[in-house]
């Protein structure tokens, strides 16, 4: 079986690091794949994948393809709609001409499969219509939340064989915009021999914030995420600097960790922004900013409590997978894909999301009470290796592919 991989961008983010683990275990299932993977910019990810046996390269998708996004419409009024319709006039020659080259090269590597990581990338696929191949679109977003999307796709829908969808609520949705394509629910899944507790580094967050050494007995409390701006950052502040008024004796230092990952322009905070709002909330030295780390798994381990303070609905949060695999007692926002998978207050504490109160409190009782933080973390672990393994991941998607390709259809309902 010959698969190709299609990807947007060539950084490494949430939806990245879920199809580098899906490659590396798709190996270990079936020696006798072919992978190959297309990304849209230079990046990590090319890299990564070629040490995996991937047979990796960049097809260049022009920059103003790669920064465009309409996810910013969502509630919108009029003059901003018209003002992005402004920013799509270029965009059919743009579309043309990165085409041409992507049709060309599936052409000549002739595989049986298309699997695509990201809306542009499913978009793009359909300049392979007519080619002898099944394509599979790996949904990670709400289409429905995506006005120009939603048509995109609904008119493109005839050349989908299967979607996957990274958990049940982007599943429902996924049907709503693309009612007559079979959509199978596959949780992403994460290393749970890396991301696990005591078996690896722990970061120094102190030093990679430029911050001086915390006392001892100093709890951390981290946020883990890109700077886009429905992760949360703000949110956490509030909440932190909630807490510190409440308990100002107590001893706790707060992380934020990630950096702006994406191109698509006013979605994400800068770190200026982040430098304000710690200053404007009085939490200078309290609160450190730690830049992206490509091996995450040691910050993970360098905390005492996670926290996941997505202020819309997300639709999974690979970080959620990650922090419990590394048995890290968590607060996760109930709006999450992976909080399907969670019961509030056995592996984690889920909140309502966008409630700065409600994660002070949650932070005040996990950082007052070490047993209930020992509890958490050790079911979370128990959850992350039953539910969110890579090798679970794959299976379930191998699944799909070998079923497209042997004639049956992909189960409707996941």
């Amino acid at each position: 079986m010959r698969v190709l991989f299609l990807n947007p961008v060539g950084i490494v983010g949430g939806a990245e690091r879920a199809l580098l683990d899906l490659m590396s275990c798709l190996r270990e299932l079936d020696a006798g794949l072919s992978l190959h993977l297309f990304s849209g910019t230079e990046g990590p990810l090319l890299e990564q994948a070629r040490r995996l046996g991937v047979d990796a390269r960049c097809l260049p998708l022009p920059e103003r393809l790669s920064s465009l996004g309409d996810s910013a419409l969502r509630g919108q009024n009029l003059g901003d709609t018209l003002r992005f319709a402004s920013k799509l006039l270029p965009v059919p020659a743009l579309l043309a001409s990165h085409g041409h080259v992507l049709r060309r090269e599936v052409s000549r590597l002739r595989p049986d499969l298309i699997h695509s990581n990201g809306i542009k990338s499913h978009l793009l696929s359909a300049v392979t219509a007519g080619l002898p191949l099944r394509r599979v679109w790996h949904v990670h977003d709400f289409l429905g939340e995506r006005p120009l999307v939603r048509r995109a796709m609904g008119a493109l829908a005839p050349l989908a064989s299967a979607a996957i969808a990274n958990s049940r609520a982007v599943g429902d949705d996924t049907r709503e915009v693309l009612p007559k394509v079979p959509v199978q629910v596959v949780y992403n899944g994460v290393d749970v021999s890396r991301f696990a507790p005591d078996t690896g580094d722990t970061a120094d967050l102190d030093a990679l914030a430029g911050l001086p050494p915390a006392p001892v007995g100093t709890s951390r409390v981290g946020l883990v995420a890109t700077y886009a701006r429905w992760k949360g950052q703000d949110l956490f502040l509030e909440a932190a600097e909630a807490l510190t008024r409440v308990e100002p004796s107590l001893p706790v230092r707060f992380y934020v960790v990630g950096s702006p990952l994406y191109q698509t322009a006013g979605s994400q905070f800068s770190e200026d922004e982040l430098r304000r709002l710690i200053a404007r909330r009085n939490l200078t030295g309290r609160v450190g900013l730690v830049p992206f780390q490509p091996d995450s798994a040691p910050v993970y381990r360098a905390l005492d409590v996670f926290v996941h303070a997505s202020t819309r609905r997300e639709p999974f949060g690979l970080t959620i997978a990650e922090a419990l695999a590394c048995a890290r007692p968590s607060i996760v926002s109930r709006a999450s894909g992976a909080a399907e998978a969670l019961t509030d207050g056995v592996d984690a504490l889920t909140l309502t999301p966008n409630d700065a109160p409600a994660l002070a409190e949650a932070l005040r009782r996990l950082l007052t009470d070490a047993s209930l933080r020992a509890r958490l973390g050790a079911a979370a672990r128990s959850t992350a290796v039953e539910r969110f393994s890579r090798q679970r991941y794959a299976r379930e998607i191998l699944a799909v592919y070998r079923s497209l390709l042997g004639g049956q259809p992909a189960s409707r309902a996941g």
